[in-house]
Parts: structure tokens; C-alpha cells; sequence
């Protein structure tokens, strides 16, 4: 009708660096033939020789340990992972948590959440914590959330403890209060405020 607004074609969306940069790593992981526990350069090195920021390189490492590619621990670097390594296996771990009411996994993993956030608000690198967490115009998911705040702690042990629970205690709905959450999660990430970080966390995961 000729009232009607006119209809306009959604922007184009442009792939990320950091996206074609994860593509860019993963393809020479696969060029190289490493396998699990062999290392990549370090981040300086790494950045120098592709001729990026340290801040683009260290959202590409994420996204790939995201995607189980790569797993990153402090002092040591990235690690190229093997495909099949699964939370829970072989220590009885996932049948403990299995055995426990419900409402005791969410608490658990609450706690442990919090404590990945407490850790991800005293990384020194302030500019990583707001390259990774900053509002950037899209809704926030738990999972995207969550796996640069683990990124951002640099806790292994306490991240293994949440795939263990997440099994048990699965991330809530993508509602407006999750949202809202998230968002006071991120943004005390961001301020570097590890108390009010972990406070946040408390009712996350909902009852």
C-alpha cells in the first residue's frame, strides 16, 4: 500500500577479523599436522607474525577453544586439543553429580560460575576484558557470555568443574531476565569489579 513504509534489505553482515583469524589459525593447525598438547607460538609472537593486535588474536584463541579446537591455560599457551575429549570421563565425576538433587547442582554451578567471574574481573588485561565483553550492538547469549568469561579467568579446573555440572544444570532460557544478568555480569567483568562480578551470579541459573 502506498502508506507503507518502503522495505528495506537487512545490512550484509560483515564476517569478524577475529572470525577469519580463528579460520586462519584452525587451517594451519590442520597444515601442520599438530595433534593434542602440541603448542602454538605465543600470543606475542603469534599476533607480530599475522599482523594483528593482541586483543583480535586473543578473541580468535577463544573462539577456537570454544569450538574445542584449542585449549588455553595460564603460563603455559594454547594447546592444540584433541577432538574427543569430553567432560566427566573416567573419575566418576558425572555420576556423583547425577546422583544429586537438582536444586544442589544449581547452587554448585552457581558457585562455580561465580568463581570463573571473580577470576575473569581481576585479569590485568583491561583491554581484553573489554574486547571480549563489551556490549557490541547484539543480545547476549549464556553460552557466548560464558565461554569468554572462562577465557577471561584463565581457570582451567574451575571451567572443567562447570562442563561436569552444565551436564546436570543446563543454562537457563534466553528470556529478558537472563538477559539483564548476563549484562550486569559482563558489565562488572568489564569495570574489573570481581565482587560484584560473582554477586551477580547468584539466581543465574534460576530454580
Amino acid at each position: 500500500m502506498s502508506g507503507d513504509a518502503p522495505r528495506r534489505l537487512p545490512p550484509l553482515r560483515r564476517e569478524r577479523l577475529y572470525e577469519s583469524l580463528a579460520a586462519h589459525i584452525s587451517d594451519f593447525i590442520e597444515a601442520q599436522g599438530l595433534v593434542g598438547g602440541d603448542r602454538l607460538p605465543p600470543e606475542r609472537q603469534l599476533a607480530a607474525e599475522l599482523g594483528v593486535s593482541r586483543a583480535t588474536l586473543s578473541r580468535a584463541l577463544a573462539a577456537l577453544e570454544t569450538r574445542g579446537r584449542i585449549e588455553v591455560r595460564h603460563g603455559v599457551g594454547a594447546l592444540v586439543r584433541e577432538p574427543d575429549l569430553g567432560p566427566g570421563d573416567g573419575d566418576g565425576w558425572d555420576r556423583r553429580v547425577a546422583a544429586r538433587p537438582r536444586s544442589e547442582v544449581l547452587v554448585a554451578r552457581e558457585a562455580v560460575l561465580a568463581g570463573l567471574a571473580r577470576a575473569a574481573a581481576t585479569n590485568p588485561d583491561s583491554s581484553l576484558r573489554v574486547a571480549m565483553l563489551a556490549p557490541d550492538g547484539r543480545r547476549r547469549t549464556f553460552d557466548h557470555t560464558w565461554r569468554c568469561v572462562r577465557r577471561l579467568s584463565a581457570a582451567p579446573l574451575l571451567a572443567e568443574l562447570d562442563d561436569v555440572l552444565a551436564e546436570h544444570a543446563p543454562a537457563p532460557a534466553g528470556d529478558d531476565g537472563i538477559h539483564r544478568r548476563l549484562d550486569a555480569v559482563a558489565d562488572a567483568i568489564v569495570d574489573g569489579d570481581a565482587v560484584r562480578a560473582a554477586t551477580a551470579c547468584q539466581g543465574l541459573l534460576g530454580s
